[in-house]
């Protein structure tokens, strides 16, 4: 069986049809530049338009970039300000005259990734990241996931921790990996004192490239690998969801 899945970044919307039992897209994925403004009503015109592009009648899983409680949108770090309180399960339904489940965009990587990727039989803490315009994040205790999370917002040394150590800031600033990793390091060992993770997942696109950085994190007594469906976990969890909430 496969579901559509919708991924909405600060940079792009991105979608395609995946086969549930493997994580693997049935057709190429699509990807809309995110609207900008980015506001609820031309990002959900992005959304329609992807589910117009690859048909069909099902359900349809959506990511969201920040704080998702009963499908309405709480937060909006890298969106628009206007998405703060909306119906957003509601906006997409109408949108595409389809059934639409919405989950933050870290906790749909992390349910992929625990199911199908890297955390895939884990116990314990689990600590997915995914390193992008932000650093979204996702926690499973024993397969169980907290969601909203939302650790990408913890204040260090008087900045928003993205602010210093997403993927988007080492390329506008030009950081060299060492750079980088060097914040990731400093990122991580404040996560890990918090929350004593027995793994920790790094997602996002940057992922692929995880031989040229994660070798040079430092102080961090958790094992820490590359996520398995890099930046396609999104997609794959938001799939995932929506098959749960068929009737």
């Amino acid at each position: 069986m496969s579901l559509l899945g919708i991924d909405i970044g600060g940079s792009g919307v991105k979608g395609a049809p995946v086969d549930l039992a493997t994580g693997e897209f049935e057709a190429e994925r699509m990807r809309i530049d995110t609207p900008h403004p980015s506001e609820p009503k031309a990002v959900a015109a992005a959304v329609a338009q992807i589910t117009a592009h690859f048909g069909g009648t099902g359900p349809v899983g959506v990511t969201f970039p920040g704080v998702v409680l009963h499908g309405v949108t709480r937060t909006a770090a890298n969106l628009d300000r206007s998405w703060i309180g909306v119906d957003a399960a509601a906006l997409f339904g109408e949108a595409t005259g389809r059934p639409v489940s919405v989950l933050n965009d870290a906790d749909a990587a992390g349910i992929a990734e625990m199911r199908l990727g890297a955390g895939r039989g884990a116990r314990g803490t689990v600590a997915i990241f995914t390193l992008g315009t932000g650093i979204g994040s996702a926690l499973f205790t024993e397969g169980v996931l907290l969601p909203n999370t939302e650790f990408g917002h913890l204040e260090l040394d008087g900045h928003d921790a993205e602010s210093r150590a997403s993927a988007k800031v080492r390329e506008d600033e030009d950081l060299s990996w060492d750079k980088w990793a060097h914040r990731l390091s400093v990122y991580l060992r404040h996560v890990e004192k918090l929350i004593s993770p027995t793994l920790i997942v790094l997602g996002g696109g940057v992922s692929r490239k995880a031989d040229k950085f994660v070798p040079l994190i430092t102080g961090v007594s958790a094992p820490i690998v590359p996520a398995a469906l890099h930046n396609n976990a999104g997609i794959v969890g938001a799939a995932m969801v929506a098959a749960a909430a068929r009737p």
